[in-house]
């Protein structure tokens, strides 16, 4: 029977999402707002298909748990020493600015100043989860206002910690109740500690042996496992499940494992935070809304109101562009999901009413509903208005402009002349004991298949520029030239070619800059060996230049045929019989008659293909 009700609302969900979510998309309305609505229509309030919203929400955190994961491998924790700054100045100054008037108006509500300052904190936070999809959707993640706002979230998240901690306290102060407080703050700091203390010296060792195995579905389940054991740490000492991901995250974020890790969560990130989304919809009560509803449009048009204001006036003191500011309010407006934690928290010691927590609840979740409706205006005001991104604001990118797929001994001569050049590049290469080495002389690479699509995205394919094609077999480097052809047609492709076989599959791939891995050393090598039979520099030079003319041109004569077995044979004998006759003409004033060995290999590889 479980089974079958398992089934039964896994079909619910998924076809909920099918449905509302591409019908958001086409009319521009962002994925959020469709997962919202899909959870409205089947939530217990609708149709009335689902009628556990709060488990389904308790469920779908693991969504908000993977993304802030994800969030933490991006910031290594340099990186995250230069945000300092605007995470902990202006998060702390749009904390103050916006809980400081939202307090002042529920205590004159008629709430006590501790319900009344929990309140105003909780309503303060705005949602990670809304923001950083509507951002991805929008392509703000890297732009100016889209960083600030992630430095604020990021700030909002480590807030959490002690604002749930001080509920309990404020809830003693009415109370008789008498406990021991420095007990939980204990249990949190030694819980943050072992993460931190596994996360640094315990996980990459164990994800090396893993990654030995070659088995994907292991490495995947051990990254699922890590967040989800992590997680579950965090939350049987009372400390947020998102903020001990995020440190597990970054902690993590200068392995050599990173895009495998975060392409391997990608798939369920983006499944749990649509639950997540729904079960949000869900939990909008439809009949306290039609019984009270001047009530709740005054409390959410007020509470929206009154932080979209303080968030356009903190803006400026926090170098948000002015004609980003009315974006920035709209972006961060709505209520967080940790409100519904906070307010959980409050309703079990209770510091909060019940009628409270449960309008304050609605608020909260109609409030992220409107987000992505207050962007859409905001658009079209600005469209209407022609205010376009100020020159001052222009987009900024730290990624790596270049992927080098394999770095291995020829992939490492590149990457090293980049690196010595000043050129920032993202490696990816499937030896586990290769990265190891290379990591050990700070070299940025990374654990993974670059044949896949998904570590590719995770690779930063979509804004880079150049893609350098060092993978040892040749089946996977057209593979990946194939998936990069389709998927980033803007991305440049430099190659390197096994044989002549291999070079001619890559040129009809439509690469252009293709190089055979032993020809020019074999060439450098065969004008040495001229210069140390008595040949004059300039003369074996030059004889090495003709060769290298006639071989390349023959091969570019024969590239049009090379699906044409015999005509492609004809035009390699032809182009094998003019180098000869050349060749022996050069040589052979040297009196030296082996030359003909001096090509058959490479010359071999050409009437092999």
């Amino acid at each position: 029977m479980k089974e079958a009700n398992f089934l039964q609302s896994a079909l619910v969900y998924l076809a909920a999402a099918t449905v509302c979510v591409p019908l958001a998309s086409r009319y521009r309305l962002g994925s959020v707002l469709g997962y919202l609505a899909a959870g409205c229509v089947i939530g217990p309030h609708g149709l009335g298909l689902v009628s556990d919203p709060e488990a389904t929400l308790h469920f779908a955190e693991f969504g908000v748990v993977l993304m802030l994961f994800a969030i933490g491998l991006e910031l290594d924790p340099a990186h995250l020493w230069t945000m300092r700054r605007p995470v902990f100045r202006g998060g702390g100054l749009q904390m103050l600015t916006a809980a400081l008037p939202l307090s002042v108006v529920v205590y004159f509500l008629g709430m006590s100043w501790q319900a009344s300052l929990v309140v105003g904190l909780a309503l303060a936070l705005s949602s990670t989860a809304v923001v950083m999809q509507t951002m991805s959707e929008r392509g703000l993640t890297n732009v100016p206002v889209g960083k600030l706002s992630f430095s604020i979230l990021l700030f909002q998240d480590i807030a959490a910690i002690p604002l749930l901690a001080i509920v309990p306290l404020l809830a003693a102060a009415q109370s008789t109740s008498q406990g021991t407080p420095w007990w939980p703050a204990a249990r949190a700091f030694l819980a943050i500690f072992g993460v931190v203390v596994v996360g640094r010296y315990v996980t990459r060792p164990i994800m090396r042996v893993i990654a030995k195995t070659g088995l994907r579905e292991v490495f995947t389940a051990f990254a699922l496992l890590l967040v989800f054991g992590i997680a579950w740490l965090m939350s049987s000492v009372g400390v947020s499940m998102a903020l001990g991901s995020f440190l597990a995250g970054v902690l993590l974020a200068s392995s050599e494992y990173r895009h495998a890790l975060e392409s391997d969560i990608a798939p369920f990130k983006g499944l749990l935070m649509g639950l997540f989304f729904m079960a949000v919809g869900m939990s909008i009560d439809f009949g306290l809304l039609s019984s009270q509803p001047g009530t709740i449009l005054a409390l959410v048009l007020g509470y929206q109101g009154l932080k979209a204001l303080s968030l356009f006036v903190v803006s400026r003191f926090i170098g948000v562009g002015k004609k980003d500011r009315l974006r920035f309010a709209a972006l961060m407006a709505q209520g967080g999901e940790f409100a519904f934690v906070v307010f959980g928290v409050a309703r079990g010691v209770r510091l909060l009413p019940g009628a409270w927590d449960a309008m304050l609840t609605l608020a909260v979740a109609l409030s992220m509903a409107l987000t992505p409706l207050l962007l859409i205006v905001n658009e079209y005001y600005s469209a209407k208005m022609s205010c376009q991104a100020s020159e001052d604001d222009p987009i900024e990118s730290e990624e790596a402009p270049v992927i080098i797929a394999g770095f291995g001994r020829f992939g490492q001569i590149v990457g090293r002349l980049l690196f010595a050049s000043g050129i920032k590049a993202t490696v990816l290469d499937f030896d586990p004991d290769q990265i190891e080495l290379l990591r050990r002389f700070d070299f940025k690479v990374y654990y993974g298949d670059a044949t896949r699509l998904d570590l590719l995205t995770a690779a930063q394919a979509a804004r880079a520029r150049l893609l350098v094609v060092a993978i040892d077999e040749q089946e996977a480097s057209l593979r990946l030239v194939d998936a990069v052809r389709e998927h980033f047609p803007h991305l440049q492709i430099v190659a390197r070619a096994r044989n002549v076989t291999h070079w001619a599959e890559l040129r009809t791939r439509g690469v252009t800059v293709v190089e055979r891995e032993t020809f020019e050393s074999a060439l450098v090598l065969g004008r040495r060996a001229l210069e140390t039979l008595g040949l004059e520099r300039y003369e074996a030079m030059e004889k090495t230049r003709v060769f290298r003319r006639h071989n390349l041109k023959m091969l570019e004569d024969m590239l049009p045929f090379f699906h044409d077995e015999a005509r492609r044979t004809e035009l390699a004998r032809s182009g094998r019989a003019q180098l000869e006759s050349q060749m022996a003409k050069e040589v052979h004033a040297q009196g030296h008659p082996s030359h003909e060995s001096w090509m058959n290999d490479e010359e071999g590889e050409a009437t092999a293909s």
